[in-house]
């Protein structure tokens, strides 16, 4: 992946395990690309569901409307279709009625070809002692670096 970053759903990873990464195009207007291009999105409450025709739909994704657009303003909410193989739906599918497994958007981003993209993530819930343990898992380790850091400068 290479290019610019647009947002980023970092309470995705605090309250999910991440078993695999998806990365599929998505179906959008002008001026939703501008907006994203001024990094006006957000992926907080979004999710992937995959409807009756084996198509791919992102919901509860904001992104906001482009202020200098013209004609055909868009929704900041609104089903978006993704851009996916037969195939990858067809596995999707498969994993989706593992019990406990959602599809969740993790980022969105340009390609270097200027295409926008977003990573999809095949998640798994926490519980909340699952949190509060990563929680301290991260804490040491910043204490472990800090100390190291400590070490080195003297």
């Amino acid at each position: 992946m290479s290019g610019k970053i647009v947002c980023q759903n970092k309470k995705a990873y605090h309250d999910y395990h991440i078993d695999q990464k998806i990365e599929a195009g998505m179906v959008l207007s002008g001026p939703e690309v501008k907006s994203l291009r001024a990094g006006k999105a957000n992926l907080k409450d979004g999710y992937v569901r995959i409807d009756d025709h084996g198509e791919a739909i992102l919901h509860n994704v904001h992104i906001s409307s482009y202020s200098f657009a013209t004609h055909n303003p868009n929704e900041p909410i609104r089903m978006r279709k993704l851009l996916l193989h037969k195939r990858e739906i067809r596995k999707l599918i498969g994993k989706l009625q593992e019990k406990g497994l959602a599809l969740i958007p993790l980022k969105i981003y340009f390609k270097s070809n200027g295409k926008a993209k977003i990573e999809l993530g095949l998640a798994r819930g926490k519980r909340q002692y699952d949190k509060r343990a990563a929680l301290k898992q991260k804490q040491s380790d910043r204490e472990v670096q800090r100390a190291m850091r400590r070490d080195q400068e003297n």
